[in-house]
């Protein structure tokens, strides 16, 4: 089953508490959060949720 990442934006400015990635099988092994940016503020300010 493809994997799923739930990150949060860790700007104070942004209202976007948390989103939900999820992949298809085709994502390459080297792709971390650090890849991503917020879709609401656009900034590259983010953490993964380690659920």
């Amino acid at each position: 089953m493809p994997s799923t990442m739930e990150v949060k934006c860790e700007r104070d400015d942004c209202d976007l508490d948390m989103f939900e990635n999820h992949y298809t099988y085709d994502v390459p092994e080297d792709h971390s959060v650090e890849d991503l940016s917020c879709p609401y503020c656009g900034e590259s300010d983010l953490t993964e949720i380690e659920v």
